[in-house]
């Protein structure tokens, strides 16, 4: 990985990707040891600027962090001068002015992140820009697939659900075709972007048809938070046609593996029996985020320390 920040899942390049997944091997080992910490970013301070709500990734990001032996700084907006009018620019800096050496950030607008890295000199990361990008879930997602099928190389993975609105389709869409798969997006037209012209994927309304060719179904919930107009005649509509049913799954070949970012909607985009099929590798996603975020810190913060247990106590 070169450069200070990790914006995109442009910043990498397939090179960049294939760094991060090998390095994410080590974390890894290192996250299943009995004392799961290591000194790499001892006196480094990460802080977290999340203005939209969040569970897994800012709780991965903060479990990576504090196995990496850096202090952490929550930013919480229910709590903060934000509430006064405060604007962006004056909390990062201020935050930045305490001695902090990264903001992981997330915001409802995207670009966000990018504008960050103009008033401040910390590292940044961008850990979710409205419906833009969201470049570490994709490396999560693309570990899981190395993990559990070999490869992302040649695998056909089908994309499906509220596309128009998922930050986490756009950087997965990026990923996976930088590092060799097929992708495929399934969804009625009202949840595709208006233009596609520059995304290199085929397009479907047909789940049915697709699903017997794909090595991966990743499935999206629906973004209402983002949705300014009804797209869909009902849930109990879109979930008949593009819901990965019980009688759907039945259609994938048998090692084919369904995945999500969660959160999941049980009984709209997956029926609650298929999210508890061991093929449904979720929490495996949520798993490998740890590792891969730490691989992420290491790389844009280490100082070169080697990655031995941490002495308990020094």
């Amino acid at each position: 990985m070169s450069g200070q920040h990790l914006l995109s899942v442009a910043d990498l390049g397939a090179d960049g990707i294939d760094e991060i997944l090998q390095l994410t091997d080590t974390f890894v080992e290192v996250s299943a040891r009995p004392i799961a910490r290591v000194p790499a970013l001892r006196g480094k301070t990460v802080a977290f600027c999340f203005y939209e709500d969040s569970t897994r990734t800012r709780v991965s990001f903060e479990t990576a962090a504090k196995r990496l032996s850096a202090d952490t700084v929550n930013f919480s907006i229910a709590t903060s001068s934000v509430n006064k009018g405060e604007s962006v620019r004056d909390t990062v800096e201020t935050i930045c002015a305490m001695g902090v050496d990264a903001l992981i950030v997330r915001h409802r607008s995207a670009g966000v992140p990018w504008q960050i890295t103009r008033w401040v000199d910390a590292t940044v990361i961008n850990a979710g820009d409205g419906g833009h990008e969201h470049p570490t879930q994709a490396l999560l997602d693309a570990y899981t697939i190395r993990q559990e099928l070999g490869s992302v190389e040649g695998r056909k993975i089908a994309i499906v659900g509220d596309v128009a609105h998922s930050r986490v389709a756009r950087s997965n869409v990026a990923a996976f075709t930088a590092l060799g798969a097929e992708v495929t997006l399934v969804a009625p037209p009202t949840l595709l972007p208006p233009r596609l012209d520059d995304w290199p994927v085929e397009v479907s309304s047909d789940l049915d048809a697709v699903l017997p060719k794909v090595d991966v179904v990743y499935l999206l919930r629906m973004q209402k938070e983002r949705m300014t107009e009804s797209l869909i005649p009902s849930l109990r509509e879109y979930t008949a046609g593009y819901g990965l049913t019980r009688r759907r799954v039945d259609l994938l070949a048998d090692d084919a593996v369904v995945m999500h970012p969660g959160p999941m909607n049980r009984g709209v985009e997956i029926a609650a029996e298929v999210a508890d099929l061991p093929r449904a590798v979720v929490t495996n996603q949520v798993r490998n985020g740890v590792a891969v975020r730490m691989a992420v810190l290491y790389l844009l913060l280490g100082s070169g320390v080697d990655l031995k247990p941490e002495v308990v106590g020094a």
